[in-house]
């Protein structure tokens, strides 16, 4: 059996679609005593640790010694195969995460609208006394404004 959960590079996963990969493990681990997860993946490393970090937590849940055991075990790959969860974003996304299992933070199922951004003050980036700033708006993984350069 193989999913593919797939979301572009250098960029976090949607939390449904973290809950989806997690919930789609764990069923498939739990099918079987023999089953066993087998992640491939086209680039960054972190989307990687992302995906493992998330099932450490989610595995917690309903913790048996065999499933401590198996924690334990993916820990030990995860600090010595994965490269760390590089990207503010990825790291921000895995507390997101814990915090939905832990109850601490619940989803917001209603649409977010991006009215404006405001910059207050202009970092010098250059040597002339100013930045010029880049703008690209997401929405479901796709882009849908790119500022000019």
């Amino acid at each position: 059996q193989v999913l593919d959960f797939g979301w572009p590079d250098l960029h976090t996963p949607a939390l449904e679609k973290i809950c989806s990969i997690c919930k789609a493990m764990d069923t498939w681990l739990n099918a079987v005593p023999h089953n066993v997860v087998v992640l491939h993946n086209k680039g960054n490393r972190g989307r990687l640790g992302v995906v493992v970090a998330a099932y450490m937590h989610y595995s917690n849940i309903s913790a048996s010694a065999n499933q401590a055991l198996d924690r334990f075990a993916m820990k030990r790959f995860y600090e010595d195969k994965v490269v760390p969860v590089g990207q503010p974003s990825q790291k921000r996304y895995i507390h997101y995460f814990s915090g939905l299992l832990s109850g601490s933070i619940k989803m917001n199922n209603k649409p977010l609208f991006l009215h404006h951004v405001i910059m207050h003050g202009i970092p010098n980036f250059e040597s002339k006394g100013g930045c010029r700033p880049f703008l690209k708006i997401y929405q479901a993984m796709q882009p849908v404004y790119t500022s000019g350069i």
